[in-house]
C-alpha cells in the first residue's frame, strides 16, 4: 500500500482537477478529484483522504457550506483553494475552520509545500509529562487534552499546536515569526494575518473572558506569551 499522501480535490473547473491531478502526481501526491460535493463527502469517508483541497465559489454548494459538511464528520485537513484574494475572504475561510487558503493560479510547488506544511502541523508535536495551569484551564501535554473545571474543551489539530508550543514555555515571549515558523512551517514567518485569527480562534475557546486575556498575552508587534499561574504571580504581585 502507498504511503504516499492522499489528495483529495473538489472543484467545479474540469481543467483545474487535471492540474492539481497531474502536477501533483509528479510531486509524490496521490491524488482523488470531483467536482460533486456529495459525492466528495462519500469519498472522504470511504477514501479518508490525508488533506482536501476546497473550491471555494462552486455552483450546487459553496466551499464554505461544505466546509461545515466536513467537519461535522471527520477533522481532515481543509485547504481553501480559490481566485478570491481579498484578506476578509481569507480570514473567514480560516475563521469557518480552513486549515489554509491558497489563492488561484498557483504554482504546483506552492501548493505542494502548503500541502506538507499542512500534514506536518496535523502529525502533532512532542509532549511534556507535567500538566499546566492557567487562570483554571488545566493543559495536558501527554493526553493532549484541555479542561475547565469538569469541562473538556475541543480544539482542533492546529488550535492544540498554537497552545502547546505556547504553553511549553510558559512566561516567554514567543515571537511572531517564530510561532509561525514552529507551528505552520518557515514558509509562513510573515503571514501575520494567519496567526492573529488562529490566537483569535483559540482565545475564543480557552479564555473565560476573550475580548481581555489573561492566558494568552499579546505583545504588541513583537508575539505573544503564555501565562501559567506559576508566571502570572509575579506580575500580579508588581
Amino acid at each position: 500500500m502507498s504511503t504516499d499522501p492522499l489528495v483529495l480535490a473538489i472543484d467545479d473547473e474540469p481543467g483545474v482537477l487535471r492540474l492539481v491531478k497531474l502536477e501533483l502526481g509528479a510531486l509524490d501526491f496521490r491524488v482523488i478529484t470531483t467536482s460533486d460535493p456529495n459525492e466528495a463527502l462519500n469519498i472522504m469517508e470511504e477514501q479518508r483522504p490525508d488533506v482536501i483541497l476546497l473550491d471555494v465559489l462552486m455552483p450546487d454548494m459553496s466551499g464554505m457550506e461544505l466546509l461545515r459538511e466536513i467537519r461535522e464528520r471527520r477533522d481532515t485537513p481543509v485547504i481553501f483553494v480559490s481566485a478570491k484574494d481579498r484578506d476578509i475572504d481569507k480570514v473567514r475561510g480560516l475563521e469557518l475552520g480552513g486549515d489554509d487558503y491558497v489563492v488561484k493560479p498557483f504554482s504546483a510547488d506552492e501548493l505542494a509545500a502548503r500541502i506538507r506544511a499542512v500534514l506536518r502541523r496535523h502529525m502533532g508535536v512532542g509532549a511534556n509529562s507535567v500538566p499546566l495551569l492557567a487562570d483554571g484551564l488545566e493543559v495536558d501535554f501527554d493526553r493532549r487534552t484541555v479542561r475547565r473545571g469538569d469541562e473538556d474543551i475541543a480544539l482542533t489539530r492546529t488550535e492544540w499546536m498554537l497552545l502547546q508550543f505556547l504553553a511549553s514555555k510558559p512566561g516567554k515571549v514567543l515571537l511572531n515569526a517564530e510561532l509561525l515558523s514552529h507551528v505552520w512551517g518557515p514558509e509562513y514567518r510573515d503571514d501575520l494575518q494567519y496567526l492573529r485569527v488562529w490566537v483569535s480562534r483559540l482565545r475564543k475557546k480557552i479564555e473565560r473572558d476573550p475580548a481581555n486575556p489573561v492566558i494568552i498575552k499579546t505583545m504588541p508587534g513583537i508575539g505573544y506569551q503564555f501565562i501559567a499561574d506559576e508566571a502570572a504571580e509575579p506580575t500580579a504581585a508588581s
